[in-house]
């Protein structure tokens, strides 16, 4: 029964790191939809404040402005924290190698294959949420009730 489950386990697992393979013209390609839906929604966002807020052409040039500026000032700030957050990446990698090691030193080679895999499994439920959570982000929201407005 353990080495059935066992070969289970690893046949998942095996098939979760064949489906994390992408090329680098997959990411380019994901990443140019990603921008392009981004750009999309900024301009619907922007279509619907002028509807709603009744804004003339010389109010929506200044906010889309606006809008511009902000961003060009993050992808700054992204840019001069880069080096800053590659550092603590790198010291985070090291501390979770260095307790890695500790631990295969305290557990049987059993207990530290269970403890590997259930790290992997609660990762990857982690890696889920924050996609689902991301994704009720993105739905319009309705900050007005229907009522209201009459």
């Amino acid at each position: 029964m353990k080495k059935l489950v066992l070969a289970i386990a690893f046949i998942g697992f095996g098939g979760l790191a064949m489906a994390q393979q992408t090329t680098p013209q997959d990411k380019q390609a994901k990443r140019a939809e990603m921008q392009q839906k981004f750009q999309q929604r900024e301009q619907e966002h922007l279509a619907k404040m002028q509807k709603d807020l009744n804004l003339n052409q010389a109010q929506v040039d200044k906010i889309k402005a606006l809008q511009d500026k902000r961003k060009e000032d993050m992808k700054a700030e992204f840019e001069k924290n880069k080096g800053e957050r590659q550092a603590r990446m790198e010291q985070m990698k090291a501390k979770r190698a260095q307790m890695d090691a500790e631990m295969k030193q305290i557990l049987t080679p059993q207990q530290y294959n269970k403890w590997q895999a259930d790290r992997k499994a609660e990762m990857e439920k982690r890696r889920v949420a924050m996609k689902e959570r991301g994704a009720k982000m993105h739905k319009p929201m309705n900050t007005v009730a229907p009522d209201a407005t009459k």
